[in-house]
């Protein structure tokens, strides 16, 4: 039975598929000892709008989760997307009052940062810092400790919609579940699937879901664009089913088992089985005719991706390319598509930095779940330092007021 203290959950509510993953921290990093997956029908285009069809498929996937770990599962760090998803990047600058930059200037410059007007029903679910500026130095990462009479910090802010958000945690909360954060989906699985490396020459997260496509930009190490379009696997398959004329479960499974992004890649010779409308005889087409339905439509989303990139202004700044993930980006020939679309080297990449049951999360799919118990334990290291930095200065200062009793 894993301790309780030791477990990291991420819950992935997308419009397909809501995923939980529960990681148990080690001495090594996290491993993953749990994963449970239910279809998702209550949501659409990434926003729920079916509370109690979400619930359930919650409670599915919690109870599946719990039976592999071996444990019960009280808290999670829950996912969002959608359309309503806005990033924006803002400046802040103070003045350091001791000349020694302290963790209350870190704060309060970043709390200058955050202090943007937004309508009513907006929240700030991330304020990212992207880089500090000491004395008109700027690239910095660290301030604290050093020098300096000016201060500055730009940040990337990303808001959503207040009801969004509380439609999230309401599901969550109606399963016995209390949510620690909520995290931008696109964030998550850059947590899981990009390396330092990457981060720091400049790269794009491509995540394609059923409903959306979620875009995170990292550049110098630090997010710098994010942005969620409202378009994903489900209109492939939509537009496979029409083309098709075929049901749509049924244009679903011919979509993962057949699905191909490049008519040129597929065998002129090679035949699918169609099944067809209301029980009558299915039909065998060519597979290319299947890839000449897909290959427009994944190009539309990739067009699109890319015009976001260009109104990000960082499109020079990417020097590592592109990195595709997501249940789409499975499908043969989406990297070679996105190669042509994007003029950049373009890899798919799936969730790593973990052990444990890798081979069952090895795959793009889970990227957002398992980057969502990654980004629950950074979180909750980063508070442990906190506690236990305070505590230093509490005995430091004890121990210098009993001194200073003793000698006066």
């Amino acid at each position: 039975m894993a301790k309780k203290d030791n477990l990291v959950v991420g819950l992935d509510i997308g419009t397909t598929k809501i995923c939980a993953v529960v990681g148990e921290v080690t001495h090594d990093g996290i491993d993953v000892i749990g994963i449970g997956s239910h279809p998702s029908r209550g949501l659409r285009k990434g926003v729920i709008v079916n509370i109690e069809a979400t619930i359930e498929a919650i409670k599915r996937s919690i109870e599946e989760a719990e039976l592999m770990a071996g444990c019960d599962i009280l808290s999670v760090y829950a996912g969002i997307s959608g359309s309503h998803i806005k990033g924006i990047n803002s400046h802040s600058i103070v003045s350091v009052k001791n000349k020694l930059i302290s963790e209350k200037d870190i704060e309060r410059v970043i709390d200058g940062a955050s202090a943007v007007v937004m309508p009513m029903d907006r929240e700030i679910i991330h304020v990212v810092p992207q880089e500090f500026i000491v004395d008109d130095q700027d690239g910095v990462k660290e301030p604290l400790g050093m020098s300096g009479a000016k201060f500055e910090a730009n940040v990337h802010i990303v808001t959503a919609s207040v009801s969004c958000i509380q439609n999230v945690i309401k599901c969550a909360n109606r399963c016995g579940l209390n949510v620690n954060d909520v995290v931008l989906n696109p964030l998550a699985s850059s947590y899981a699937t990009l390396s330092d490396d990457e981060r720091e020459l400049g790269v794009v997260v491509i995540d394609i879901g059923g409903g959306t496509t979620d875009i995170a930009i990292h550049v110098n190490g630090s997010v710098v664009h994010s942005a969620v379009l409202p378009l994903g696997g489900n209109h492939i398959t939509n537009d496979i089913a029409v083309g098709l004329r075929t049901p749509a479960l049924e244009a679903e499974k011919i979509k993962q088992k057949y699905g191909c992004a490049l008519s040129s890649l597929v065998n002129k010779d090679d035949t699918i089985d169609v099944p067809s409308v209301g029980g009558r005889r299915s039909r065998v087409l060519s597979r290319q005719i299947l890839a000449e339905i897909i290959e427009p439509r994944l190009e539309e989303i990739f067009d699109l991706v890319r015009q976001e990139i260009i109104r990000s202004g960082y499109e020079d700044a990417i020097a590592s390319g592109i990195v595709l993930t997501g249940g789409v980006s499975i499908m043969d020939g989406a990297p070679e598509l996105a190669e042509q679309v994007f003029d950049y080297p373009v890899a798919r990449s799936h969730p790593r930095g973990i052990g444990g049951l890798i081979d069952v999360v090895k795959s793009p799919m889970y990227a957002t779940g398992v980057g969502l118990v990654l980004y629950g334990n950074e979180r909750r290291q980063q508070a442990r330092m906190r506690v236990r930095d305070e505590g230093v200065l509490i005995k430091a200062r004890d121990k210098f007021k009993n001194w200073f009793e003793d000698i006066f």
